[in-house]
């Protein structure tokens, strides 16, 4: 991989599952000797992320994800802004509401540069992962399975060159 490449990730409030799937990628590609830093960053954030502005995730996600070996204590919610369509390469939402309420705050310019996360996890037959939020600590489990397919899939083209989703 040549020059940086930005990736974000993006959920309704920042503090489930994009955050989640930003430290599953993360530390899935630092051990795979992935470039980190300079050549490949990682971020999240939420539509509705200024309900929960500055906060950290959920804790059942924090401790889901700590049993699995991801660290998310030194997340923050934050909200999508305006500079997030040109600073990121790829904006990757968990499903289709929050895909939809990119599409709308985007520039016509960077629509390409948005997708689905799950999208990368090939022959799923799914394209969203749920939001647990209302559910048992079982949900934030899921979210963790599903975030490893997707980033096993986006690392595996990463390696390979550009991510065009």
């Amino acid at each position: 991989m040549g020059s940086r490449y930005r990736i974000l990730f993006v959920c309704m409030g920042n503090i489930c599952r994009s955050p989640i799937a930003e430290a599953v990628t993360r530390t899935m590609a630092q051990r795979q000797g992935l470039g980190l830093g300079p050549a490949l960053e990682f971020d999240s954030a939420g539509t509705h992320g200024h309900y929960h502005a500055g906060e950290a995730p959920d804790a059942r996600a924090r401790r889901v994800a700590a049993r699995r070996g991801y660290d998310l204590s030194r997340l923050r919610a934050r909200s999508v802004i305006g500079a997030d369509f040109d600073r990121f390469d790829r904006i990757l939402a968990m499903d289709e509401s929050n895909l939809a309420s990119l599409r709308r705050q985007c520039p016509a310019e960077s629509r390409s540069n948005l997708g689905l996360f799950l999208d990368y996890a090939r022959g799923l037959g799914i394209s969203e992962i749920p939001d647990p939020y209302y559910g048992a600590e079982s949900g934030f489990e899921r979210v963790v399975d599903l975030c490893e397919l997707a980033a096993g899939g986006l690392l595996a083209e990463l390696a390979r060159g550009p991510v065009t989703g």
